[in-house]
């Protein structure tokens, strides 16, 4: 590993678009590397700030935590600049479809390493906001990019089109709230959190229903 293992967060504006709305929405991008290479995570909005965090360094992936337009609108472009795969649950396929028809991605599965700086990042499959949600992993950073799944507030939202309250209730009970407590959670927008502040909360949620 050349230099110590960072990760950047970058925020970007713009608009999601679903199921005939639209919201003005601020995206947190991930870049997670060392001096030598990175990964980005959710190229947002604008390619500009996300190739300055980048700098002179090899992207080795971007990866997509789901395929709402607002989480991979300059995925493609980046990924075409940068030389790098673009990965994707297929779980995502018919999202991923709306914004970026016909192109074509990689794609990501539950359980995959995604080898970076000398370590790896863990896919997590966590469908529930949409149905191949995932959410990434650093046990050496005790990290987690939660994407839309969890936030400082709860579960994401689940009340658009492919996205379903059981399900991502069950995606974070199971998958989520199980990892260390101390895990930081990166997520899509907004603050992080950690694993430890939400998992107190979860019958809240359930009670509450979204």
């Amino acid at each position: 590993m050349s230099g110590a293992l960072r990760i950047d967060r970058v925020v970007t504006s713009g608009v999601f678009e679903l199921d005939g709305g639209t919201w003005d929405v601020d995206n947190n991008v991930w870049v997670i590397g060392d001096d030598d290479e990175a990964v980005v995570v959710d190229a947002a909005h604008d390619p500009k700030p996300i190739m300055e965090a980048v700098g002179d360094r090899h992207v080795t992936a971007v990866v997509c935590t789901h395929g709402h337009n607002d989480h991979v609108t300059f995925a493609p472009q980046l990924g075409e600049d940068m030389y790098a795969p673009v990965l994707v649950h297929p779980g995502d396929d018919p999202l991923w479809q709306l914004t970026h028809p016909g192109q074509r991605y990689w794609h990501l599965t539950d359980g995959q390493r995604i080898g970076l700086a000398g370590t790896e990042i863990h896919v997590i499959h966590a469908p529930g906001h949409s149905p191949g949600s995932v959410c990434l992993y650093l046990p050496e950073a005790d990290a987690l990019f939660s994407g839309d799944t969890l936030f400082a507030s709860g579960p994401g939202a689940t009340g658009r089109s492919f996205s379903d309250f059981p399900t991502i209730i069950g995606s974070i009970r199971d998958r989520l709230l199980t990892l260390p407590e101390q895990t930081r959670v990166h997520t899509g927008h907004g603050d992080a959190t950690t694993i430890e502040n939400e998992a107190p909360h979860l019958a809240e949620w359930i009670a509450r229903g979204y």
